[in-house]
């Protein structure tokens, strides 16, 4: 049984708490209230409000900390030889980001990142219909992470949530864009931004590029976690506010019709998937990953590149023009 720390028992870290509970594992739990700890219901010795403390007597951890504590923390848990899941983003730099990961490799352990979207049943079935050309030529992407919420103290909106849905865009494609144009605004006066607006350029290899925007904000009313496919034979709405009748399908086209373009609406599908909770299927992958000595389905390069385009976002909101990603 492999024992595992979770470092960070916060708003998030509370759901890995409630499932690594559920899991065979021999958890740890640290953090820096003693009163989380309390309420953990964890046994005295195996919670600290000091987790380097417990580092000598683990095989893994679980990092759920904030963000500018990742580098440091995964750093040294993996200079132990200690396998590590942490929460996106890796790291708020992509270097570091970089370091993590070659580490990594090199000392063979696991490193995977809580990008929980590509374990949604929704995503694999986009990412297999496009692979397998049900969409004909891709045109657009389209996706929407907002809704009016307490802001994160330790990011801005498009590290907090924007990553989200362009780590997932990533995954659909299999491919990183090759650059980005963004509008960034700190309407809460935080130094930080709370509205941001992005536009994706993929490259699909056949001279027409993808455009894809990520749309995510701390006020509109509402709670919005949509996905929108665009292709020349089909297109699809992906709602991740559903639990089980997520996907929607429609066989629409633009066809010519002697000098003008018709729109013909074709059928519609309602696509039905388990109810699985993703938070679940990324721990049981990791733990996993960690038994059987197999890579990580979302490994430490997934998290360099979601982290490289953000980089490239804040750049463009920054000069107002397209910014290259890094590879």
């Amino acid at each position: 049984m492999k024992r595992i720390l979770l470092i960070g028992i916060g708003r998030w870290g509370g759901n890995h708490l409630r499932v690594l509970k559920s899991m065979p594992i021999e958890l740890f739990v640290a953090d820096h209230h003693e009163q989380r700890l309390r309420m953990a219901d964890i046994p005295e010795s195996h919670r600290s409000t000091d987790a380097r403390s417990l580092f000598p007597r683990i095989d893994a951890a679980v990092v759920v900390t904030p963000a500018p504590e990742h580098f440091e923390t995964c750093h040294e848990l993996l200079e132990m030889g200690k396998d590590v899941f942490v929460e996106k983003p890796i790291t708020l730099v992509s270097s570091e980001a970089k370091k993590l990961t070659e580490l990594a490799q090199k000392s063979g352990l696991i490193l995977q990142v809580g990008h929980i979207f590509r374990f949604d049943p929704a995503s694999l079935w986009m990412r297999d219909a496009i692979a397998e050309g049900r969409f004909g030529q891709l045109k657009i992407l389209r996706a929407r992470f907002s809704g009016f919420k307490r802001p994160r103290h330790d990011t801005g909106v498009t590290f907090a949530d924007s990553i989200h849905f362009i780590d997932l865009f990533n995954f659909l494609l299999e491919a990183p864009p090759r650059r980005v144009h963004a509008v960034l605004r700190d309407f809460l006066g935080r130094g930080m931004d709370d509205e941001s607006l992005i536009v994706l350029e993929y490259d699909q290899g056949n001279g027409s590029p993808i455009l894809a925007t990520v749309e995510a904000g701390y006020h509109a009313p509402g709670k919005f976690r949509e996905v929108i496919i665009g292709g020349t034979d089909c297109s699809a709405v992906c709602d991740y506010n559903v639990a089980q009748y997520k996907i929607k399908t429609f066989e629409n086209r633009h066809l010519a019709d002697s000098d003008a373009i018709k729109a013909e609406e074709g059928a519609v599908h309602q696509l039905e998937f388990p109810p699985e909770e993703p938070l679940r299927a990324e721990l049981a992958a990791f733990i996993d990953s960690i038994e059987k000595r197999t890579p990580s389905r979302v490994d430490g390069w997934a998290g360099f590149h979601a982290v490289s385009v953000v980089e490239a976002a804040l750049e463009s909101a920054r000069t107002g023009a397209w910014s290259d990603i890094s590879k």
